[in-house]
């Protein structure tokens, strides 16, 4: 992988995170992470949401005016979100049911339009496309992360109704974690979200602090050997 897609990639994934970061999109974040599929679908429809949209921006970015480019920004987003609105209405309508009000709120998504502003609009497709779908690998793997800690905590399983997007030959992959679990009510409603993503941004801030200081680390003992 080149340079510039390596940067991109560890922008999106870690280093400037939609959610651990940014603190982006945390309404849809809070509120639908209850089961790991209910975050795995508002993830990927974010994401596929970020591609589009960066795609897109790319490349019209010449033709269009620096007075108007944030209403046409919106547009694009918009048209976006409705066909993947209306295409998961068509194929996983029970998802859809239980994602509800939170899919047509990507539109109002933060980070997407940021980054059409920020990124798309300034950038070549190539890297554009990148951007979008790292930045939104970064969002879905938090949804996930917290999605994976709720559900465990507070259902005892993992994989819950997966079969609402893989079919119902997928029902076999629903985990029971406890024998009669009877479930942990503060994990699967919103205060135990934001407990949640609070221990998931101190176990990254402590990740980070400790490669900074290996890092400074090998940077003494190389310049030591330098002088020596």
């Amino acid at each position: 992988m080149n340079s510039p897609y390596r940067d991109i990639a560890y922008e999106g994934l870690w280093n400037n995170n939609t959610a651990f970061v940014q603190l982006l999109g945390l309404c849809p974040l809070l509120a639908i992470t209850n089961t790991m599929v209910n975050s795995l679908g508002l993830g990927l429809a974010t994401t596929l949401t970020l591609i589009c949209s960066n795609v897109t921006v790319s490349a019209i970015r010449h033709w269009v005016r620096p007075e108007i480019r944030i209403p046409v920004f919106v547009l694009i987003i918009a048209s976006i979100v409705t066909v993947i609105e209306l295409s998961m209405n068509a194929w996983f309508h029970e998802l859809y049911d239980i994602l509800g009000i939170f899919i047509p709120l990507i539109v109002t998504n933060c980070a997407i339009i940021a980054r059409a502003e920020a990124f798309a609009s300034r950038n070549s497709i190539p890297h554009a496309f990148a951007d979008g779908l790292f930045m939104g690998l970064g969002f879905t793997f938090v949804l996930l992360l917290l999605g994976t800690l709720r559900e465990a905590i507070g259902f005892g399983t993992l994989f819950q109704q997966i079969e609402l997007m893989f079919g119902d030959g997928a029902k076999w992959l629903t985990v029971s974690l406890f024998e009669n679990y009877r479930g942990y009510l503060l994990a699967i409603l919103p205060p135990g979200a934001f407990l949640g993503l609070g221990f998931l941004i101190a176990l990254k801030n402590m990740i980070d602090r400790r490669l900074s200081s290996k890092t400074r680390t090998v940077q003494i003992e190389h310049t030591s050997h330098s002088m020596g």
